[in-house]
């Protein structure tokens, strides 16, 4: 039955591969609506090849070509939702974000749609309520189009599988905007739980919009109010913003760097965490490398590395986080553009090394 179904090992791995890929293009093709943008042939070609995964006359050689066009338009959708988020919110910029909190009332978003954390700002505004990012929703704060809210308080928390405990020192509403939910351990935190987009959980009040795409979040508000503020768990700050556009603004410094040598290596380590205890491998990684190296990272794996007290090299933070998972699209771009910087023939020549959550 099902994916067991299709004896063929091989067959049945290809065809496996090529359904994850069309998982992630289409959670971000949604994104990128969200927000206005759409690429019918991106849409035309996930019918195509889904259609092809039940299709007994293709051979392996068949579906390994179909594989590799899959991973083309994967770059595809996500140089879409980087123009549309980018067209919007601006281009990242390097940014420092809080990590403590302040004694006002508060909601906490996670998740990927940024146009939800703009209403969300937009209708927070002037009722002394203030406004946490967590997990995914990190990278917001790097956005230009963000900062000119000042209830826009930091980042609480870490990658999404903290979330139980965490959630219970914030107090406040939760909402969550399309990302993993994990079933709360209380009924208290539960009923402060909010879903919209394409989440939802037992129980838990959902947020749809209107004919016009807007949400009414009045709900949230007025119960945040009610609540206490929420409880420190971290201080002090953490700087991410090294899209591909910043990067490209320090390219001469970094292009520098590797010809002197102060600069011997790159590291990607993106992706996303995970609960297991072997995750610690990561973090483990990062505090053995030599401070002549670099990382750059994208996805929830970051939490792994950012808070480290990594140092810099000659004023290039050791951890250059890029912004959400499908900014792994802007770590491809910058490692391209440093190539035609060196002259290079092939990306392989580059000092990148990849270890991939």
């Amino acid at each position: 039955m099902g994916v067991l179904a299709t004896e063929n090992e091989d067959i049945r791995s290809l065809r496996e591969m090529i359904i994850y890929g069309h998982k992630g293009m289409a959670a971000y093709a949604e994104h990128a609506r969200n927000i206005g943008s759409e690429d019918l042939d991106i849409n035309s070609f996930i019918y195509e090849a889904l259609a092809a995964t039940l299709d007994d006359a293709l051979t392996a050689d068949d579906l390994v070509a179909l594989t590799l066009k899959t991973g083309g338009y994967g770059v595809k959708v996500m140089e879409l939702l980087d123009k549309a988020n980018t067209s919007r919110f601006g281009n990242p910029e390097i940014t420092n974000v809080n990590m403590g909190v302040r004694n006002n009332p508060a909601i906490l978003i996670s998740g990927h749609d940024l146009t939800d954390l703009e209403q969300l700002l937009e209708q927070t505004q002037g009722t002394g309520v203030d406004v946490y990012t967590h997990g995914e929703m990190l990278p917001a704060h790097y956005y230009p189009a963000f900062k000119k809210y000042d209830n826009f308080a930091g980042n609480y928390g870490n990658a999404w599988w903290k979330q139980v405990g965490e959630f219970e020192a914030f107090h406040g509403p939760i909402l969550f905007t399309t990302n993993c939910i994990v079933p709360p351990r209380s009924e208290e935190v539960r009923n402060r739980i909010f879903t919209t987009g394409s989440t939802g959980y037992p129980g838990c009040k959902h947020i749809v919009a209107d004919a016009n795409g807007k949400k009414d979040f009045s709900e949230i508000i007025a119960l945040a109010k009610t609540l206490p503020a929420p409880e420190e768990i971290e201080t002090g700050s953490i700087v991410g913003g090294f899209a591909h556009n910043q990067v490209m603004a320090l390219a001469d410094k970094v292009v520098d760097a590797v010809k002197n040598g102060a600069i011997k290596k790159f590291f990607v380590m993106a992706g996303c965490d995970g609960r297991m205890k072997s995750r610690k491998y990561y973090s483990e990684f990062a505090k053995k490398l030599s401070k002549d190296t670099v990382i750059l990272t994208a996805g929830c794996a970051k939490y792994h590395y950012n808070k480290l007290d990594l140092g810099d090299i000659g004023g290039i933070p050791r951890v250059l986080d890029a912004c959400k998972c499908n900014d792994s699209y802007s770590l491809a771009v910058i490692a391209l553009k440093l190539k035609e910087a060196f002259g290079l023939d092939d990306i392989k020549e580059l000092p990148i090394v990849f270890n991939i959550a």
